[in-house]
């Protein structure tokens, strides 16, 4: 049978519609075959033949004739019977990937790591220790990554700051001994200290902008355990300035700053030339020189400042307002070796149990 006027291109590569199986249904009532639904259809006859099976069920039909009855069957086609075997045979096509579903997830973790400039890791499980979203819609660390190099998420490889900077590093670990050395050295700290399982060991260091005589500096104070941070802006990257900063601030402790206190670790500066004479409750220890990988939680610290005050800028424009602002957010900012719990978080437990003890 011959085709007339039939200007339909057969398409091929999908599925049929259901308005072509309803068509398929009225053209099978009307006794067409299978190869000429595909030419009015501009499809190839054996997709139909393939549909016209899923949609084919067998009717009984029962007739009675003198007492007796008989049952004949007949092969029917149904649109919605097709349709229905269509859906169920897509449910089964493949897991669909979670960004597809995640939509809600996807634009937070833009919004934290664009906006609040969190890290992969920490948008991940701070997700997941919250139970922020379905677990279902929630990748691991790695797929987050994956997602950010093929382009899924508004985030880029620049935006992630930490993943930029990191550059490996050939040698760690020595230490060059030829420099004077303030006060009592490292190597006497108590591995205690070392191991951060006792809260009250801080570290001690300052951040500058241009390195001009009379640009003002930061000076930053970070617990070990807790990695709760303190930043104060100072006048400038001298011992005097140093001094006043920390009597000042320890003097408005009420006398238990040894407790909070315990230690300090410091590098050689020439700003840190008097800070075994600030408190007598406090013992201070200084790395060796060049060693700046012995104040490994200070450095870490720093990077996170740098991501505000880049370097070789000038400190005189930013306010303590804006200190505060940077202090705020690395401390609000969850931490995975503190479970994806915040510094803020820790450090008010260890002081929580710092009362109880102190009032036994």
């Amino acid at each position: 049978m011959t085709q007339v006027n039939n200007n339909t291109e057969s398409r091929k590569g999908t599925h049929l519609t259901f308005a072509e199986m309803n068509q398929i249904e009225a053209y099978k009532k009307l006794g067409l075959s299978n190869r000429a639904i595909g030419r009015l259809l501009g499809r190839n006859y054996q997709t139909i033949n393939n549909n016209v099976k899923k949609g084919t069920v067998t009717q009984v039909s029962k007739q009675t004739q003198n007492g007796k009855s008989y049952f004949y069957e007949r092969d029917v086609y149904f649109a919605d019977v097709n349709y229905d075997v269509y859906e169920k045979n897509r449910s089964h096509c493949g897991r669909r990937p979670k960004w597809a579903d995640g939509h809600e997830f996807v634009d937070w973790a833009d919004q934290k790591m664009l906006k609040d400039r969190w890290s992969p890791d920490i948008v991940v499980n701070f997700a997941k220790e919250n139970e922020l979203f379905h677990e279902s819609i929630i990748p691991s660390t790695t797929t987050l990554y994956h997602w950010i190099e093929s382009g899924i998420m508004k985030t880029k490889n620049i935006d992630l700051l930490e993943k930029v900077d990191r550059k490996p590093r050939s040698t760690r670990g020595k230490a060059r001994r030829n420099k004077k050395v303030h006060g009592t050295s490292i190597e006497d700290r108590p591995e205690s200290v070392n191991q951060r399982k006792t809260f009250g060991h801080w570290e001690i260091d300052t951040v500058i902008g241009k390195k001009n005589a009379d640009e003002p500096a930061l000076l930053t104070l970070v617990e070990r355990k807790t990695r709760f941070e303190l930043i104060f802006k100072i006048d400038g990257k001298q011992a005097e300035s140093v001094d006043h900063t920390l009597e000042t601030f320890l003097s408005q402790l009420n006398g238990i700053e040894g407790d909070i206190f315990k230690t300090i670790t410091s590098d050689n500066g020439s700003e840190f030339s008097n800070l075994s004479e600030i408190s007598e409750a406090i013992d201070v220890y200084f790395c060796h020189p060049y060693a700046s990988f012995e104040r490994g939680t200070s450095e870490n610290q720093h990077k996170i400042i740098r991501r505000f005050l880049p370097k070789h800028q000038s400190l005189k424009d930013v306010t303590e307002a804006q200190v505060k602002r940077i202090q705020q957010w690395m401390n609000d900012y969850p931490r995975r070796n503190l479970d994806y719990k915040t510094p803020h978080q820790a450090f008010v437990l260890e002081l929580q149990k710092l009362q109880l003890n102190l009032a036994a």
